[in-house]
């Protein structure tokens, strides 16, 4: 008998004691799990074969100033120099005025791919002719978005090749994120141009390339906040300069630049309860929209100041998903202080912004390595077993030794205990 026939059926008790007939984990593994799964009943809601909570740290990111409002910004995120790092770059900002952030406009593209097209130049004109029968075609398929001032706003057509026409709906999605409210808007279109103009559509499907809802994110420093140890000011702000322009024109050193912004990003996003995945491939995308992956954002020195520029595709919701359903998320808006979708994704942005510049000040003065050494050190400490007691006194003692290895963190915590014992 397979144990994990239609395993998606079972109660979650069931399905954890599967796997202790499977010989997969032993009684106490179980138990762990029965003890992390603390929400069997929210994590039915939210995913297939629920087994447990998979719990990643949560912090506070602080000093944030958005146009002319202070926050506090709440991260989740593994990696321990992310959210020191986001402070100190928002520090910098906020001494210097802080973050001006801006939206134009806040829409979310879909696509209908048809396929198998005879004549692109006969077909863009039906669809052309029919633009605002479409449009109202999508508003009835979700009235109630319509109702509260939202709904289809426009359509583009775009030729792939000779037999493929992408048409684009683009849709005020309100506070949502929008990607069930677009889908069924896009499928009632999809069925309009299949039957009334007899053609073959190969998929109806948003797209994560928002860049209809694009956030840009600014802020201006004079030089001598950024000087650090005995490098002046304006040797930093030149460096991180240069360091910006590389990003511009290395792809390799590109990669890199734009990880560091989303280590913010990704943290706030995910505390916000939205998919961090959908950004993450929009902001790359876009990262690439010339033709050529480049840094997303941009450092450049004017005069006695250093002025940066971070343009993401922000489609964030702050209603419907698991926004709704996840305590924790409802209790991240609220220590954000963040009253719309609008907000939010000024935050967000801002906080990628400042992860980059903290991130660049420390590569070219300290070294990356540096900031992220201490960090890493508390994690091996606690890695090995050394209690709260304990922690500082052992990275102090690795730092002394430059040792690095959890072997080495054995050792130095046996030799902690071991004088603790003789005192």
């Amino acid at each position: 008998m397979d144990l994990f026939s239609k395993y998606y059926q079972k109660k979650w008790a069931e399905r954890l004691d599967v796997l202790w007939e499977a010989g997969l984990l032993t009684t106490d593994e179980i138990a762990q799990l029965r003890h992390l799964g603390t929400a069997a009943a929210l994590g039915d809601t939210m995913i297939e074969n629920y087994l447990t909570n998979y719990a990643l740290p949560e912090g506070l990111a602080v000093n944030y100033q958005i146009n002319g409002k202070d926050y506090v910004v709440p991260m989740v995120t593994e990696e321990p120099s992310v959210v020191a790092a986001s402070s100190n770059g928002a520090q910098l900002v906020k001494r210097a005025g802080g973050f001006q952030a801006q939206i134009a406009e806040r829409l979310m593209i879909g696509q209908i791919i048809i396929e198998n097209v005879q004549d692109q130049v006969a077909l863009t004109g039906a669809l052309a002719v029919r633009e605002e029968y479409l449009l109202k075609v999508a508003d009835e398929a979700h009235p109630s978005l319509k109702r509260r001032g939202g709904g289809a706003r426009w359509l583009r057509l775009r030729p792939l090749a000779a037999d493929l026409l992408a048409v684009d709906l683009a849709v005020d999605v309100q506070e949502a994120m929008g990607a069930n409210m677009l889908n069924t808007m896009l499928e009632a279109v999809a069925t309009a141009i299949r039957t009334e103009l007899d053609q073959d559509v190969l998929m109806a499907i948003l797209s994560n390339y928002a860049t209809e809802c694009l956030v840009q994110v600014e802020c201006t420093l004079p030089v001598t906040l950024l000087g650090r140890g005995d490098i002046p000011g304006e040797v930093v702000a030149a460096k991180i300069a240069q360091a910006s322009r590389v990003a511009q024109l290395d792809i390799y050193r590109a990669t890199t630049h734009n990880k560091g912004i989303m280590n913010g990003v990704d943290a706030v996003v995910l505390a916000s309860g939205n998919d961090w995945r959908a950004i993450e491939a929009g902001a790359h995308a876009y990262a690439a929209r010339d033709g050529q992956y480049r840094g997303l954002s941009q450092w450049k020195v004017q005069g006695t100041k250093l002025h940066g520029q971070l343009t993401l595709p922000m489609p964030l919701g702050f209603v419907g998903g698991s926004i709704g359903i996840v305590p924790v998320v409802q209790l991240n808006h609220k220590l954000m202080r963040v009253e719309n979708a609008r907000e939010l994704e000024q935050v967000v942005a801002a906080v990628g912004l400042a992860q980059n510049l903290a991130a660049l000040r420390a590569l070219v003065t300290d070294g990356i390595q540096r900031g992220h050494m201490k960090l890493q050190l508390r994690s091996l400490a606690v890695a090995v077993g050394a209690d709260a007691d304990e922690v500082a006194a052992v990275v102090q003692a690795m730092q002394a030794q430059h040792a690095r290895s959890s072997q080495q963190a054995r050792e130095i915590l046996q030799e902690i205990r071991q004088k603790n014992e003789r005192k």
